[in-house]
């Protein structure tokens, strides 16, 4: 029976972190992935991939519909959807490939096979063919992930009803292709696909696009994306879809009830969220507790509700995003090392991967105002920037939002070219407890996308200088 400091149950961002912090600590660290490689979601059928398909479709749109403004004439560029799909599969290798070497560079035994706890200290593996093992461990981390969301009555099929795993592979372009979820992958993956030609529409519950990112960026954001050819139906929910005949016959009603509509389309793509993944972990046998919605229970340092059991990333409480899972895997391992490990969540910035991007740090306005918080807003559009002008990419803005008294920056909010670049700065700013007077005191190339970041730095203290 092989024996560890750490044996980790998944290899996705958080997992794979945690591992090569753990190994840089002295650990002696196994990783369990149940895929045949590593990296998880993100790397095999999640952020890597999207990202690949991302950068493609809007070379291709750019070609099309953006050269020509600059004085470059091509001709009408014509899709090859098989070396695209190549692109993004060897991009994906290139990164799993890149976890495997990360794993043998720091001594990490990476194990193929199904994890399972079977008691504290031990994890079962079950491989696709051979004898199970079971893993002796001084502390087990589950770094196990999510899944995407499904719908009652809605029959994934991962050919025309789709999650993101199947719409990050389609054969063809879909000619109609509905979207139910309005939230970062149903944004992005049918961005990618109404730029190479499908009619997108997205049917969302709530009474706006992108719940949880600031109220004023998902306007300006919305009316970007119905100029780009979005139809939205908000309000609205999908009670049914009909696959019986070619094409898709989509049931569409009120979401606070009312006549429902048919809408055809050729793919369908579930994009309501995703949930924690436990299933088959013999969490319950152990008694490690879930909460109200199948998350891991875990306390302040990421212990679960049984000693020597700890969880990190999406199958814990906050944001599912792989870089928080990547800060909680270094924090658990440098707490089991004894050290001071700790992750700020106000500083953990999210970005939807379309164009142009949208970016969020810290609070929302909505957040502030709901909490009472006096605070200042400083705005600044990329329509006045220099650098922005000449890339022809003048849609969106740049605001910060500090505190009315202390001029701490509490949040920051970008849609607009390359937003998630951006925002880093912003993001340094707040885990560093900046102000927006610090901001605006710094230095800024010229002429650079990041001078509106400063502007807006100085428009929350009522100097901005180019608007």
């Amino acid at each position: 029976m092989a024996s560890y400091d750490l044996v980790i149950i998944g290899s996705g961002p958080a997992g794979y972190v945690c591992a090569i912090r753990a190994s840089q600590l002295g650990m002696k660290v196994a990783v369990v992935e149940k895929r045949a490689t590593y990296g998880g979601t993100c790397l095999n059928i999640g952020c890597i991939p999207s990202k690949a398909l991302l950068h493609a479709s809007e070379m291709f749109e750019e070609a099309g519909h953006g050269l020509e403004k600059l004085g470059v004439k091509v001709g009408a560029p014509k899709l090859d959807l098989k070396a695209m799909m190549a692109h993004k599969d060897g991009t994906v290798k290139g990164n799993v490939d890149g976890v495997a070497f990360l794993f043998k560079k720091n001594k990490i035994d990476g194990v193929i096979g199904t994890g399972r706890i079977v008691a504290p200290g031990k994890v079962e593996v079950t491989p696709e063919t051979g004898d199970k093992q079971v893993l002796e461990a001084k502390n087990i981390v589950i770094a196990t992930g999510s899944d995407s969301t499904r719908l009652p009555g809605i029959d994934v099929d991962e050919k025309r009803i789709v999650t993101s795993t199947g719409a990050l592979s389609l054969p063809k372009v879909p000619g109609k292709l509905l979207v139910i979820g309005a939230g970062v992958i149903g944004l992005e993956l049918g961005s990618v696909w109404a730029r190479l030609g499908a009619e997108v529409t997205v049917v969302e519950f709530l009474d706006r696009i992108l719940p949880g990112m600031d109220g004023e960026v998902a306007k300006q954001f919305q009316r970007t994306l119905q100029k780009q050819g979005f139809t939205f139906k908000l309000g609205s929910k999908v009670t049914g879809v009909d696959a019986t005949d070619k094409t898709l016959k989509v049931s569409v009603e009120p979401a606070k009830g009312g006549d429902a509509e048919q809408l055809d389309a050729d793919v369908v793509l579930v994009a309501v969220g995703r949930v924690p993944y436990t299933e088959g972990l013999g969490l319950k046998e152990v008694g490690v507790e879930l909460d109200e919605r199948g998350r891991v229970k875990t306390d302040d340092h990421y212990k679960t509700t049984v000693d020597g059991i700890y969880a990190v990333g999406d199958v814990i409480v906050g944001p599912m995003l792989a870089h928080k899972g990547e800060e909680e895997g270094v924090a658990v391992a440098e707490l089991l090392a004894g050290q001071a490990g700790h992750v700020n969540y106000n500083a953990i910035p999210g970005v939807v991967y379309t164009r142009p991007e949208v970016a969020s740090v810290g609070k929302t306005e909505e957040e502030l105002k709901e909490a009472g918080i006096a605070y200042v807003t400083g705005k600044f559009p990329f329509s006045a920037n220099g650098r922005a002008r000449a890339m022809n990419a003048t849609d969106g803005f740049v605001k910060v939002l500090a505190d009315a008294k202390t001029d701490r920056v509490l949040g920051a909010h970008i849609v607009g070219p390359v937003a998630g670049e951006l925002i880093a700065e912003l993001t340094v700013l707040i885990e560093f407890g900046g102000s927006a007077e610090d901001l605006a005191r710094t230095c800024h190339a010229h002429p650079t996308l990041s001078e509106a970041v400063r502007e807006a730095a100085l428009a929350a203290g009522k100097r901005a200088i180019h608007i």
